[in-house]
C-alpha cells in the first residue's frame, strides 16, 4: 500500500509489536511512503526487515517465475507479488506471492475500488526464514480461519518446503507424490518439483511445470474458465 503525503503526523508511525485496528494501520501506513512492507496479523504490527539475497531475493524471483509461467497458461487467474490483502478487521497480510481466481470466474477474493484485494484468494505462498517464524503461526492461524484453501511456505533456512491444503476447516500438510512432486487441487495443472525447486534447478521446476499444463486436467479447468 503506498500514498504519498507531504508531511508525517506525529502519530505516523509503525513499529513491531504496535497494536492497531486495521484502519488505523492502513492510516498509518499510508502516510509512510518510505515503508516498502509491514502487515497487520491478527491486530498486531510487523515491520519486514532488510531482504536477504538466499534467503528471500532469489527465492521470491523463483517462485514468481513459477506462478507467472501457470499464470501465462491459465487465463481467468491472477499473480500478486507483495500485495496488501484486507483479509477481516485484524488482518491486513502482504503475501510474498499469491494466485487468486478472478470473482467473475467464481473466486472468493476481490479487487477494491481502491485497488486492494479483499477476502482470501485460492493460494497464498510466503517465504520464511525458518519455522519459528509468524508465517507458521499466527499468520498460518489467519489464513485458515478466513478461508485460504492452499497455504505454501518455503522454509529457506531449513531447505524444506510445506503446501497446506485445507480442509474441513484446518490445514492438512500435503506430502510429495512418488515422483516428489507437489500439485495444488485448486488450480489443476499448478504442480512443484520440490527438490529441484530447493536446489535452485529452475528448468526442471518449469518443465514439471509445463507436464501439469499440459495435462488433460488444466486443458479442461482452462476450458471452464473460458
Amino acid at each position: 500500500m503506498r500514498a504519498n503525503s507531504p508531511t508525517i503526523p506525529e502519530l505516523s508511525i509503525l513499529e513491531n509489536g504496535d497494536r492497531l485496528t486495521r484502519i488505523e494501520f492502513e492510516r498509518r501506513y499510508a502516510a509512510l511512503p518510505h515503508l516498502k512492507k509491514a502487515e497487520l496479523i491478527e491486530g498486531v504490527v510487523y515491520v519486514a526487515s532488510p531482504v536477504r539475497v538466499r534467503r528471500h531475493g532469489q527465492p521470491h524471483s523463483d517462485i514468481i517465475t513459477w506462478l507467472g509461467n501457470y499464470r501465462s497458461a491459465t487465463p481467468g487467474v491472477m499473480v500478486c507479488d507483495n500485495t496488501t490483502v484486507r483479509l477481516d478487521a485484524d488482518n491486513e497480510p502482504q503475501p510474498d506471492a499469491l494466485l487468486r481466481l478472478d470473482e467473475s470466474k467464481g473466486g472468493q477474493s476481490r479487487i477494491s475500488q481502491d485497488d486492494y484485494i479483499e477476502g482470501a484468494p485460492e493460494l497464498i505462498l510466503e517465504i520464511a526464514a525458518s519455522s519459528a517464524s509468524y508465517d507458521l503461526h499466527d499468520k498460518l492461524r489467519a489464513y485458515r480461519r478466513n478461508g485460504v484453501k492452499e497455504y505454501l511456505v518455503w522454509l529457506t533456512q531449513e531447505q524444506a518446503f510445506r503446501w497446506y491444503m485445507l480442509q474441513e476447516g484446518e490445514y492438512v500438510l500435503q506430502q510429495p507424490d512418488a515422483q516428489g512432486i507437489l500439485h495444488s487441487r485448486i488450480f489443476p495443472g499448478l504442480q512443484l518439483a520440490v527438490e529441484a525447486l530447493l536446489a535452485g534447478q529452475m528448468p526442471q521446476v518449469l518443465t514439471v511445470l509445463q507436464a501439469g499444463i499440459e495435462a488433460d486436467e488444466h486443458q479442461s479447468f482452462v476450458a471452464r474458465l473460458a
